[in-house]
């Protein structure tokens, strides 16, 4: 039985950089399977539930397609609709369904609240998004990566924006997966300083560079990524001070001409073009972003194959 069968996917860093590798790999397996019309009903017979606190474009439709392709079924439950309206609890929630699903998917605000699923329950918990972390997107990037550069080994990868739930995600995934990552925000904008801890120790381990800078410049020189997301998230409010600190942290084909002449410009979408990237670069010929959000049903299929499936260790 392979090592990540059973297991809960809360954050990135939960994982080893063979598992992270064992991820990507079965995440383009299924891909080409796919595109090839080969059947790969791993999961028939067995129930996504999927739980929603915040909307949602690629985390429910890739989830729910992609359980579909499996063989299984998806069912959606909205925070609204549920009990939890009515002041159930996360932990008797949990309980409940997991006599339902073989799998629980919760995209929250608070990490906590995953923390406290994941507890309680005796079937996995995927991390759909929450305000500290972002795993499932990460997975769909790095198998972007593998896909245009042929691996992850020494790719220069570099993030330029605000310090929130991706970045996270991204320090403790490049490391894992032998890239090379800078980060450039406003001091206090920064991602947080033990997650940048956690992710220095993984690069130190793994003989990878990891940069913290508040210079744009500085981290994209050299790199074969540029990265960014949007300058304000779900629930944030301080807006007009934001934008104000981020404006000259806008990806610009400026910004893109101090990378390597192969610079491929990624996002994890939405996007706002005019704010955190021009239109330019959003929809130039560096942009691989619709094939990264592509890459959101395969990622989320090898997460669900993996943690599900006794029988997707045959496709490592």
């Amino acid at each position: 039985m392979h090592s990540l069968y059973g297991r809960d996917l809360l954050k990135m860093n939960d994982l080893t950089s063979a598992e992270v590798a064992d991820l990507v790999s079965v995440g383009l397996t299924l891909k080409g399977r796919l595109r090839r019309g080969v059947p790969h009903a791993l999961l028939s017979g067995k129930m996504l539930a999927m739980m929603f606190f915040k909307p949602s474009t690629r985390t429910r439709g890739a989830f729910e397609i992609g359980m579909q392709q499996l063989g299984g079924h998806a069912m959606f439950l909205s925070s609204d609709d549920m009990q939890l309206s009515r002041g159930e609890s996360i932990a008797d929630t949990a309980r409940v369904l997991e006599r339902y699903v073989h799998v629980i998917m919760a995209r929250v605000f608070a990490h906590s609240v995953l923390t406290e699923m994941a507890d309680a329950s005796r079937v996995p918990i995927i991390n759909g998004l929450c305000d500290m972390h972002h795993p499932t997107q990460t997975l769909a990037d790095l198998i972007t990566i593998k896909e245009y550069f042929g691996g992850t080994r020494d790719v220069r990868f570099a993030y330029v924006g605000d310090g929130n739930n991706m970045v996270h995600s991204l320090l403790h995934a490049a490391p894992l997966a032998g890239m090379h990552i800078a980060v450039a925000t406003p001091s206090h904008y920064a991602p947080d300083a033990g997650i940048v801890n956690e992710a220095r120790a993984i690069a130190e381990h793994n003989e990878t560079d990891l940069l913290i800078t508040s210079d744009p410049y500085e981290a994209v020189a050299n790199a074969d990524v540029i990265y960014t997301d949007v300058w304000v998230s779900m629930g944030q409010t301080d807006v007009p001070e934001r934008v104000h600190a981020l404006e000259p942290y806008q990806v610009t084909d400026k910004l893109m001409g101090a990378a390597r002449p192969g610079v491929k410009f990624m996002h994890c979408l939405p996007m706002h073009r005019g704010e955190e990237v021009t239109a330019s670069v959003a929809d130039g010929p560096h942009s691989i972003v619709f094939d990264q959000a592509e890459n959101r049903l395969h990622a989320h299929k090898a997460v669900l194959a993996l943690l599900c499936s006794t029988e997707a260790e045959g496709l490592l």
